[in-house]
């Protein structure tokens, strides 16, 4: 659970992180969106999946990366 705290919060692991929050939903969207379109028969290319993939996770992370300094700080 304590993981868990710590992946949605920011640098004090204690304020939630609306960004890692998102990004997260938006990368569980993907995937079932991914298994939702294969369930009803659509053609699955890998590569291409992987490229939307990789698009989602760079998005999220260069957020992350861009809002980093705004974040409060650990005391002590």
């Amino acid at each position: 659970m304590d993981m868990l705290r710590k992946s949605f919060t920011g640098k004090d692991n204690e304020t939630l992180d609306i960004g890692r929050v998102l990004w997260a939903k938006m990368s569980l969207v993907f995937c079932g969106a991914s298994i939702y379109a294969i369930y009803n028969g659509q053609a699955f290319d890998p590569s291409m999946w992987g490229i939307g993939a990789g698009a989602v996770l760079a998005a999220g992370g260069a957020g992350i990366a861009a809002k980093a300094k705004t974040e409060p700080e650990k005391d002590g």
